[in-house]
């Protein structure tokens, strides 16, 4: 069971008081009636950051997904991608508003030769060995950005995990000894080279919004298990400058996302990487001499990933706080939380070994979600592989490893994504919470909300991993809402509608489900 070191009561005390400034929901134990109805209100006035996109990767199974028969890859791509509802009223899919592309080195032109042992994690690049370009390599990968763009999707990213090997020091696509893979004097070629593989996908009718040169810097990336190479902040720097000047050039609108740290406390502290911590500071501080806040091309974002710091709770509270307290010192900067999947032990709260499509996994990254949008507030929010082969909780769906053709499979954490991914819509901006007239949460009982910029459309999404049902009163500033819809993940529904129906008693919250409740104010 996720909660494996928590007794199976729902009101236990395992909180943290969290800072009302920086967040606007303090997580600390709150004791919740059994029999009376809890009271959710939210505040209008009380505003935090605008929501810009949910998005997930199609590394590395689109490269192959992307070639099956039209049936199950569109069955894929609408599960990911659609907005619409069937016949009754249910989602057809989570409705991602950002897809990542990833920009393969070209270890699958090496195969073998190429050191990586899972072919599956060899990706083609678009640069040949000869220098020429070859846009149709990527093929799968090209259509699911098509695809992503014709279900609505509204920004597309692309992110390489290492240069091209015909720039790498190895020859190779990983890094040897933990040492950068990308001489300096190579810093130009490789900003030239993502800038013609932005002009290469716009050719294809493909937009690129952003693109992140680089990949957990903080990883050695030397053991061949995928494309990866290691960087210092100053290289980033260096790469990034190349880069702006490369688009700018070529008065591209791409902006440059800086700098999916490996592990968000990497943001805000040198911890065990000397020279690849404390990015926001190093990289947005006018006096660091990595500064690079001032490029034409830069996005006004930092981004790092969730991993290894999501348990236990409370700790997981406290390094979001600091996340967003740096953040906050650097005006107008905002922060994404830009790849999670579920990794490692997690404190003996949930593995990340074996594929689960049940509720459990769903119900850890939906506490997941919820902590990284209300306490770092993250203004973006990205899984890692949005198809799966492997026997691992890392896929939303997931399929079986064969690379013409298979099934596929949902899983219940795609559906605990798409409670906040479906309704929560770019622009919506998050805002202030009551539970029982305090600012106080039990980590079993979660709840945020958001409106849209009209400020009529209020979305509460409501994360009950407790072993009780529970009913909620809905108010807005006191007032009672017009509910429109509530959908419900569990383990009998994948959010699934249940109509603007309420007893009087209020709206139903299943025993360990996510719910989301649309009403309009």
């Amino acid at each position: 069971m996720i909660y494996s070191k928590i007794k199976l009561l729902f009101f236990v005390v395992c909180g943290l008081l969290m800072s009302c400034q920086s967040s606007g929901q303090e997580q600390k134990q709150q004791d919740l009636p059994e029999e009376e109805i809890v009271t959710i209100n939210a505040l209008k006035n009380e505003t935090y950051q605008s929501i810009e996109h949910f998005g997930a990767s199609d590394a590395w199974s689109g490269q192959f997904v992307g070639l099956w028969p039209d049936q199950k890859k569109n069955g894929i791509a609408e599960l990911l991608f659609s907005k619409e509802n069937d016949t009754d009223g249910n989602p057809k899919g989570i409705g991602l508003s950002m897809w990542r592309f990833n920009v393969g080195a070209g270890s699958a032109q090496q195969g073998e030769e190429s050191g990586i042992r899972d072919e599956w994690r060899r990706a083609e690049s678009f640069l040949e060995a000869d220098g020429t370009y070859n846009w149709d390599r990527q093929a799968g990968q090209v259509w699911f950005a098509r695809a992503a763009q014709e279900f609505g999707v509204g920004k597309l990213l692309i992110f390489p995990n290492s240069p091209p090997v015909t720039m790498t020091k190895t020859g190779k696509a990983y890094a040897n000894n933990g040492q950068s893979n990308l001489a300096e004097e190579n810093f130009q070629a490789f900003g030239e080279y993502l800038t013609q593989v932005i002009m290469g996908l716009q050719q294809k009718g493909l937009k690129v919004d952003y693109v992140s040169p680089v990949n957990e810097p903080q990883w050695d990336w030397s053991d061949g298990g995928q494309e990866g190479t290691p960087f210092w902040n100053n290289e980033i720097s260096g790469i990034v400058k190349a880069l702006d000047k490369a688009l700018s050039d070529e008065n591209l609108t791409t902006k440059i996302d800086v700098a999916e740290a490996g592990k968000i406390n990497y943001l805000y502290e040198q911890a065990d990487k000397e020279g690849r911590g404390n990015q926001v500071a190093d990289f947005f501080q006018p006096e660091s001499s990595n500064y690079i806040g001032n490029l034409t091309q830069i996005s006004p974002t930092v981004s790092a990933h969730s991993y290894f710091t999501t348990s236990p709770f409370e700790s997981a509270v406290n390094q979001r706080e600091r996340v967003a307290a740096a953040v906050s010192s650097v005006q107008g900067l905002s922060y994404w939380m830009s790849e999670y999947c579920i990794l490692g032990d997690n404190g003996g709260e949930i593995n990340g070994n074996g594929r689960d499509l049940g509720i459990d996994p769903a119900l850890y990254i939906a506490r997941v979600i919820h902590n990284d949008l209300t306490v770092s507030n993250a203004s973006a929010w990205h899984w890692w592989l949005a198809i799966s082969p492997y026997d691992y909780k890392d896929g939303l769906v997931y399929i079986d490893k064969q690379k013409e053709d298979g099934n596929y499979y949902e899983s219940k954490m795609l559906w605990a994504l798409g409670n906040y991914s479906r309704f929560v819509k770019p622009g919506y901006q998050r805002i202030g919470v009551e539970v029982n007239q305090k600012k106080l949460q039990n980590p079993e009982f979660l709840v945020s909300a958001y409106q849209a910029d009209t400020k009529e459309e209020i979305v509460y999404v409501v994360v009950n991993s407790g072993i009780k049902d529970l009913r909620v009163d809905l108010t807005v500033d006191g007032q009672a809402p017009s509910i429109n819809d509530h959908y419900v993940t569990s383990k009998d529904s994948s959010l699934e509608s249940f109509g603007a129906e309420t007893s009087a008693k209020g709206v139903l919250i299943p025993a360990r489900s996510i719910v989301t409740v649309v009403a309009r104010n």
